[in-house]
C-alpha cells in the first residue's frame, strides 16, 4: 500500500487545522487494495469540517468497504495554504484514511451538493494529476464520478466528469462496482470508452461523453445518445425501502471541530409536501419511512457507540415522521433526559405539537428552527407551502410555553409573483413571534434569515426567471429598513450576489461549463465561503465565454423550450410539473399524497414503490391531519386523482 504521509506530515506544523488531514477517526475503514478490487476515493469537494458529516458519503464509504470487490476511501479538499504546498512539493490529492495518492484509485467520486463548489470540483481533479476535461484523460486514468442532488443537471460539469449517478446511490454504486470489476478482470476492453460505455447501460448512470448536444444559435435543440444501447432518458435510482439499508452503521466520530458535530440519524427519505421551490423534496419522492424501531436501535447503538451527547433525527421535514413524538420520548427515555439532547433540524410549523416540544424539552434544550418559506398566506399558496399564519404562531407558542426563548425563522425573497407587501410581512410575522413569546419569557428574540430564491431543475419552478441581483438586494433593504429598530427580531441575509452565480450553475447546460472553468484557472476556488466569493470573477468568465448570464437566470422558460435536464428523468413527468406551475400562478395549493389520493406525479406509479410510513397514526397538523385511515400500516393505497391539464399556452 502507498502512503503519502512520510511526505505530507512535514507540512501539516506550517499550516491552519492540520487535524484536517490526519483521519484516524473513531469508525474509519482500512480498506484492503488489491488487483481485483476497485478502489473509490469518496471525495467532498469542501474541506474536512463542513463533509466529514455528510451522510450521504458515509453511507456509500461503509456499503462499500462491505463488498469484496471493492475497497472505498475519503477524501477532502484541502484549505489554500496545504495546497500551496503541495503543489510546491509535487504533492497530489490524497486519501484520508491511509493517504494514498488520489491517482492510484479507480475512481474519484464527488458529491455535489451545492452548485457553487464546482470550481472546487475542477481544483481537486487537477490536484489529483488528472486532466480536468474527460477528453483528455487517457485510459490509466481514474474514472471521474459524481452523486448528489446537483446531478439533476450535471450539464455544466458534462465536460469535467465520466458519469453522474442520479438518485439513492446504494444500490447504484454497487452495480457500477461490478462493472468496473468485470472490466479489470477481463483486461479492460476497448480501454476508457468501452468501460463508460458499459456504465451508461447501468440505471441511473449518466455517461455524458455518450450524448451529443445539438444547439441553433443560443438555443439548445436536442441531447442525444451517440449509439443505439445507450438509453435517451437517464432514470434515477430509488431505493425503496429505507429498512433495508441501516446506514450508517459505525458513524465516524471526527478528531476536531466540525458542523453538525453529533450523531445523525436519517429517519425517513422524501417528501411529498409538494413546495414547488423545494428541489429536494421533489426529486427525492416517494416517502419512505425507516421503521421507528429500528430508528431506537441506531439511536441507541450511535450513542453507545461515540459517545455523543446530541443526536439529530433527520430528513426534509422530520416533525411529519408518523409517530414521531413517541420516537423522541423512547430516544430521551433511553438515553437519559438529562444527559442526552434530541434535535429536529427540518421541522415544518404545522407538525410541531405542544407534545412534540414537551418530549424535546426534557432533555437539553437546542435551536429551534421554522421555515414558513414566505410572509404571506397568498404567497404560501403560490408555493404549495400550506401553513396558515396561525399555524406559525401555535408552534412558536408551543415552544416559548415549553421554555425556549430563541428561535429562527427562515424565508425566502424573490419567489414568483412576490410583491412588496409580501416581502414586508415577513417582518410582520417576527415581531408578532416576538410578542407572543413575551408572555412567556422576559427577553425573547427571533432571528429571521432570509435567502434569494433559485429556480431548481425538476421543480415546478423550472421555468421562472430569477430575479435580479438589483431586486433581491432592494427586497433585502426592505426589510432591513423596516426592521432597523425592532427589539428582539435580528435579521440575516444571504448574499444575493452569490444567488447569481448560484443560478447560473443550477439550470445551465454545457457552456456553462466554460465558465465554471474560467473561474477556477482565474483562483476562484471555495466559492461557497463569502470571504472567498467574487461576483466580478463569475461575470468577467462568463463575458470572456461568450455566456449570457442574463439568458441563464433571468429568463422565463416556456414549456416547450428544450430544457438542459430533459433527458435525465427524476420520476416526474414534466406535465405534471407545468400544471403546478400554472397553479402556482393561480394561487392554487396542492395537498400531501401521502395522506391523500395520488396526483400522479410519476414518482410511485412510474418506478413500482409506494410511500413508506412507520405507524399508522399521521403526524398532527396542516395538511397532514386528513383524518386517513392507516391501520395498515405500510401500505399506502395508490387511487389516481384526476386534475385537469393545462396546456402549454394560456
Amino acid at each position: 500500500m502507498s502512503s503519502m504521509w512520510h511526505q505530507l506530515e512535514p507540512l501539516l506544523p506550517q499550516v491552519s487545522k492540520p487535524a484536517r488531514y490526519i483521519g484516524a477517526e473513531d469508525g474509519m475503514r482500512v480498506p484492503r487494495h488489491a488487483p481485483g478490487v476497485v478502489s473509490w476515493l469518496l471525495t467532498y469537494p469542501d474541506t474536512y469540517e463542513i463533509g466529514l458529516p455528510n451522510q450521504g458519503l458515509q453511507i456509500l464509504y461503509e456499503i462499500l468497504n462491505e463488498r469484496p470487490d471493492a475497497a472505498a476511501e475519503r477524501a477532502y479538499a484541502p484549505w489554500g495554504d496545504l495546497e500551496a504546498l503541495m503543489r510546491a512539493e509535487g504533492l497530489p490529492l490524497f486519501s484520508l484514511d491511509t493517504h494514498r495518492p488520489a491517482p492510484l484509485f479507480d475512481v474519484i467520486a464527488f458529491n455535489l451538493s451545492a452548485e457553487l463548489v464546482y470550481t472546487n470540483v475542477l481544483n481537486c481533479i487537477d490536484l489529483a494529476g488528472v486532466a480536468v476535461r474527460a477528453a483528455s484523460r487517457s485510459d490509466s486514468d481514474p474514472l471521474i464520478g459524481a452523486g448528489g442532488h446537483c446531478t439533476y443537471n450535471p450539464e455544466p460539469l458534462a465536460d469535467f466528469l465520466d458519469f453522474a449517478v442520479l438518485g439513492d446511490g446504494e444500490e447504484a454504486v454497487g452495480d457500477i462496482t461490478a462493472v468496473l470489476a468485470d472490466w479489470k478482470a477481463s483486461g479492460r476492453p476497448g480501454g476508457r470508452n468501452g468501460v463508460l460505455r458499459a456504465l451508461a447501460r447501468v440505471p441511473g448512470t449518466y455517461v455524458p461523453s455518450m450524448y451529443e448536444v445539438t444547439y441553433d444559435g443560443a438555443r439548445l435543440v436536442a441531447v442525444e445518445p451517440r449509439h443505439p444501447d445507450v438509453p435517451a432518458v437517464v432514470e434515477k435510482r430509488t431505493v425503496a425501502d429505507l429498512a433495508d439499508w441501516p446506514y450508517p452503521k459505525q458513524q465516524l466520530v471526527p478528531l476536531t471541530e466540525v458542523v453538525h458535530d453529533r450523531l445523525n440519524v436519517e429517519v425517513f427519505r422524501g417528501c411529498t409536501r409538494g413546495c414547488r421551490f423545494c428541489q429536494a423534496g421533489m426529486i427525492t419522492r416517494p416517502v419512505r419511512e425507516r421503521p421507528a424501531e429500528q430508528v431506537r436501535t441506531m439511536v441507541a447503538e450511535g450513542l453507545r457507540r461515540t459517545g455523543y451527547d446530541e443526536v439529530a433525527l433527520t430528513s426534509l421535514s422530520t416533525a411529519d415522521f408518523s409517530g414521531i413524538e413517541r420516537v423522541v420520548a423512547d430516544t430521551v427515555d433511553d438515553a437519559g433526559c438529562s444527559q442526552v439532547s434530541v434535535s429536529l433540524p427540518s421541522l415544518r410549523v404545522d407538525a410541531f405539537t405542544v407534545g412534540l416540544a414537551a418530549q424535546i424539552q426534557r432533555a437539553r434544550r437546542t435551536g429551534l428552527t421554522f421555515a414558513p418559506e414566505a410572509g404571506t398566506w397568498r404567497m404560501r399558496q403560490v408555493i404549495n407551502k400550506l401553513i396558515t399564519n396561525d399555524d406559525l404562531y401555535s408552534a412558536v407558542e408551543s415552544a416559548y410555553s415549553q421554555g425556549w426563548r430563541r428561535m429562527k425563522l427562515y424565508f425566502l425573497t424573490g419567489l414568483p409573483t412576490e410583491t412588496d407587501p409580501d416581502t414586508l410581512a415577513i417582518a410582520e410575522l417576527a415581531r408578532n413571534c416576538v410578542a407572543l413569546g413575551r408572555a412567556h419569557t422576559r427577553s425573547p428574540s427571533v432571528t429571521v434569515s432570509v435567502g434569494g430564491f433559485v429556480p431548481k431543475p425538476f421543480t415546478p419552478f423550472q421555468w421562472f426567471g430569477q430575479n435580479t441581483l438589483v431586486e433581491l438586494r432592494r427586497k433585502v433593504g426592505l426589510l432591513r429598513d423596516d426592521l432597523r429598530r425592532t427589539k428582539g427580531v435580528q435579521l440575516k441575509w444571504h448574499d444575493p450576489a452569490a444567488s447569481l452565480a448560484e443560478g447560473l450553475a443550477s439550470r445551465g447546460d454545457r457552456r456553462v461549463g466554460d465558465v465554471i472553468e474560467h473561474v477556477w484557472r482565474h483562483g476562484g476556488t471555495f466559492q461557497e465561503w463569502s470571504e472567498h466569493f467574487d461576483l466580478d470573477r463569475w461575470q468577467s468568465a462568463a463575458e470572456a465565454c461568450g455566456v449570457d448570464i442574463d439568458a441563464y437566470v433571468h429568463r422565463h422558460r416556456t414549456f416547450d423550450e428544450v430544457l438542459p435536464w430533459d433527458h435525465l428523468s427524476a420520476g416526474l413527468h414534466k406535465d405534471f410539473l407545468w400544471q403546478d406551475w400554472r397553479d402556482a400562478l393561480d394561487e392554487v395549493g396542492l395537498e400531501d399524497c401521502r395522506w391523500t389520493p395520488c396526483y400522479d406525479c410519476g414518482a410511485c406509479t412510474g418506478y413500482g414503490v409506494e410511500h413508506v410510513v412507520a405507524s399508522a397514526v399521521p403526524p398532527a397538523g396542516g395538511s397532514q391531519g386528513t383524518g386517513v385511515d392507516l391501520s395498515r400500516g405500510a401500505e399506502i393505497p395508490v387511487r389516481l386523482l384526476e386534475r385537469p391539464l393545462v396546456g402549454a399556452a394560456r
